[in-house]
């Protein structure tokens, strides 16, 4: 059982985690376009490869696979779960078969406003959102909405390009600098994450961790704690059953006077997920289940001690480059 994890940057404990299940029955090859990626120096056996807009990038992931003999492939950044997706049975064609979604859903989570459009057709709470500046002028002037809201970018990830704005002439600065954007209610409350597993083979839920956000840096997790909450539980129960979601994904959600509501979602493991592995919700040995056994995992929702924190630190990798 041979697993390519793509774009691992930082990732280092994912990889970890993935080499510790697999007890040295199969190799973690990992990528990155820079030998200063940390986690590669995590994996069995690393890869430098072009950037994921580079035209050969999918030959060069393809011919990877067959010469290692991978069995499932999972990236960790968000632009290339498109390209993967996009190009799924190119991999199942070789016999390798991703962790991911399909193609429309993986776009789903990308485009924000269409995800909004996704979850109010579907009855889910979530904030409101605008790429219409009079639409949204014409709800601030009957008072359905009010500032600040955020004016971010339709799709984007790691809150790159995102501002929190007070003025009509904030937003109309902002419009004129960038295309494509949207604006979004900004939403006063409690943050939470959620990291979810759905059977690869069964398509339903298996496990979901809920963790309190505490402190967040560059849009992801620093600080959280291991809560459960019901609401939450069926909330995501609803959000997974109606979008039909596979594999992994991250999902984040805002609690406003007692109401819950879906903020972000993510096809991929999330940056918090380390919180969700040391409180035991083993995420890489669902995935080896379904693609080195081919076996169904049980719902395993909850199953999980609350009150256990998560606290990032910063830490180092040493090594020597190779003369070029």
């Amino acid at each position: 059982m041979n697993i390519l994890m793509l774009s691992v940057g930082t990732r280092n404990k994912i990889v970890q985690y993935f080499k510790k299940e697999l007890k040295n029955k199969g190799k973690v090859i990992a990528t990155d376009c820079s030998e200063l990626a940390p986690a590669i120096y995590e994996a069995d056996k690393y890869y430098i490869v072009p950037r994921i807009d580079d035209k050969e990038y999918l030959n060069i992931i393809l011919d990877i696979c067959k010469k290692e003999m991978i069995d499932t492939v999972i990236s960790l950044i968000d632009p290339e779960l498109s390209l993967i997706a996009k190009n799924i049975e190119k991999f199942k064609e070789i016999n390798v078969k991703p962790i991911i979604s399909e193609y429309d859903k993986v776009e789903l989570c990308f485009d924000k406003y269409l995800m909004y459009k996704f979850l109010k057709a579907n009855n889910i709470k979530t904030a409101k959102s605008y790429i219409d500046k009079d639409e949204f002028y014409k709800d601030l002037e009957n008072k359905k909405i009010s500032f600040p809201v955020f004016v971010k970018p339709v799709k984007g990830s790691a809150s790159i390009n995102i501002s929190k704005v007070t003025t009509k002439e904030q937003i109309e600065t902002l419009f004129n600098q960038y295309n494509n954007l949207m604006i979004q209610e900004f939403m006063d409350g409690q943050e939470y994450g959620a990291d979810v597993y759905i059977d690869m083979i069964s398509q339903k839920i298996v496990s979901i961790f809920i963790k309190k956000k505490i402190k967040m840096r560059a849009g992801e997790t620093d600080k959280s704690v291991s809560i459960k909450n019901e609401e939450i539980f069926n909330l995501i129960k609803n959000l997974v059953n109606k979008a039909k979601f596979k594999g992994v994904i991250d999902i984040d959600v805002f609690e406003v006077n007692g109401e819950y509501y879906i903020s972000e979602v993510n096809p991929r493991f999330g940056g918090g997920y380390p919180h969700a592995y040391e409180c035991g919700v083993n995420i890489p040995k669902y995935i080896l289940n379904n693609i080195d056994k081919n076996e169904i995992n049980n719902e395993n929702i909850g199953n999980y001690e609350e009150n256990i924190y998560m606290m990032k630190y910063n830490e180092i990798k040493i090594t020597k480059r190779k003369e070029e």
